[in-house]
């Protein structure tokens, strides 16, 4: 597709504003809160924010366990994107790039374009972008060329995904970005794909740094998986939830500060049978599998006589 010229491109975002298309078009809502709510210039020259090394660090250490749980995906990402001339790029919530992947012989291209650690990308900053828009919209997109609201980015084809912290909120953006000329559609679509896998894998290893000692488990939600995850403590009770777990089965931070049986919400507790006979069913159970079916093992393991588990296997209806 041909570059618009900076001047038409300009007089494109400006009647978009003074029109009445933002309720029908995201793009054109995102053009207006850059326009009107952030008075930016779509015909600014000047050049993006960028950080100080101190204020990176910052932002770096702020994110936290997140940008731990995020190296090895984003070196995966750049594997797959970066011969083909892609930057791969991590912000924090506030569009502040606090980690990057790239060849070295883009470096100083991408340095140019702001493709860069400690550049801000907030929509505040830059207006619609990739990074910003995504973290306003809280949903994975692509801003393709002459739909950045600036001009001077018009060169860029920034496709990103959010990612949720354990708790659910919105905590950074994975964006894969390049200023090459010869990205197909095609292409950018196997990007969006990329970019949605690793920032979901950035989402549940995260998740389960959050919750060390408890037991992750996949939610049946119908959604990929990976998405829909729990944490479950020694009690069977759950503790956490990711974003998607918390849409699909309705839990909200609030409920979680309340005990919540992870049979309730995985569906495996039947009518009638959540009472006390079948919790020690299953004590019973798990002791003898851990014990291998040897009755004397999980006896001592449970802490009674031999005796004493065989009258309970019995009288539980369990037959080994």
């Amino acid at each position: 597709m041909e570059r618009l010229s900076d001047a038409v491109h300009v007089r494109r975002v400006e009647k978009v504003i003074a029109g009445g298309e933002a309720a029908n078009s995201a793009l054109a809502a995102s053009w207006r809160r850059s326009g009107c709510l952030h008075a930016l210039d779509p015909a600014t020259t000047a050049p993006s924010r960028r950080l100080s090394a101190a204020e990176i660090a910052q932002a770096q250490q702020k994110l936290g366990a997140l940008r731990h749980a995020s190296q090895g995906s984003l070196d995966r990402l750049f594997l797959a994107v970066g011969g083909v001339g892609c930057s791969v790029l991590l912000a924090d919530r506030n569009g502040v790039v606090v980690d990057r992947r790239g060849a070295p012989s883009d470096d100083r291209t991408f340095d140019r374009w702001g493709l860069w650690t400690g550049a801000v990308w907030s929509e505040h900053c830059e207006g619609t972008n990739g990074i910003g828009t995504c973290l306003v919209d809280a949903r994975a997109l692509t801003i393709h060329r002459d739909q950045h609201f600036f001009a001077r980015n018009n060169l860029l084809s920034c496709t990103t995904a959010p990612i949720f912290d354990e708790h659910g909120e919105i905590a950074a953006a994975l964006d894969v970005s390049s200023c090459r000329a010869d990205l197909t559609e095609g292409f950018v679509q196997l990007i969006a794909t990329a970019v949605a896998d690793a920032a979901r894998h950035i989402e549940a290893e995260n998740f389960r740094l959050a919750f060390p000692d408890a037991r992750i488990v996949l939610a049946p939600t119908g959604e990929r998986a990976g998405k829909s995850l729990l944490a479950v403590d020694h009690d069977d009770l759950v503790v956490g939830a990711t974003r998607a777990a918390r849409l699909a089965l309705g839990i909200t931070t609030a409920s979680l500060t309340r005990p919540i049986p992870a049979a309730d919400l995985i569906g495996r507790a039947a009518a009638g049978h959540d009472d006390f006979e079948s919790a020690e069913r299953a004590v019973v159970q798990r002791a003898l599998a851990r014990a291998g079916g040897n009755v004397s093992k999980a006896a001592r393991d449970l802490a009674m006589s031999r005796a004493t588990l065989h009258r309970k296997l019995k009288q539980l209806g369990l037959h080994r």
